[in-house]
């Protein structure tokens, strides 16, 4: 991958354009693993089995190569002790810490909205057929609408 470099144009900074340097970044920050990640490391400098253990169910790999991605882009330290075998320890840097702020509220959201979400996700799946009106999909039927105290229903 060639990474591109900033020229200080505002066409850099266009996440809508596909050669922006943004779009690079924000392709490269705004993936699941990522983003848990860098929930996990918090305020915390953590090893990395601490941070495998924090992230359920990622890989050996992938924790590698996207502990590698958020250094490269300036949001993780890497701390390398030189013990045997060596201790190697990750933090969020300035920029880090600034994006897990956003990636609070996003954490915020998803609870917030995952009772609309799952009922939307339930109009859609397959076995959800409606055989007493002859109706070939859910679709067209509003599920009830769950969701917590001050919710509208519309």
């Amino acid at each position: 991958m060639v990474t591109k470099q900033f020229s200080g144009l505002p066409e850099d900074a266009d996440l809508r354009r596909a050669d922006s340097l943004a779009r690079e970044i924000f392709s490269d920050v705004a993936n699941k693993w990522a983003l848990l990640i860098i929930e996990a490391l918090g305020e915390r400098t953590l090893r990395f089995g601490e941070v495998r253990d924090e992230v359920e169910g990622i890989s050996h790999k992938m924790l590698t190569q996207n502990l590698r991605m958020l250094e490269r882009n300036g949001l993780v330290e890497r701390n390398v002790h030189p013990t045997v075998p060596p201790k190697v320890e990750y933090t969020l840097t300035e920029p880090g810490r600034g994006l897990r702020e956003t990636v609070d509220l996003m954490c915020d959201w998803t609870q917030r909205h995952l009772g609309h979400i799952e009922n939307s996700r339930d109009r859609f799946r397959p076995d959800r057929q409606d055989a007493s009106q002859g109706q070939s999909s859910s679709r067209d039927q509003s599920p009830p609408f769950v969701a917590g105290p001050g919710a509208v229903r519309r």
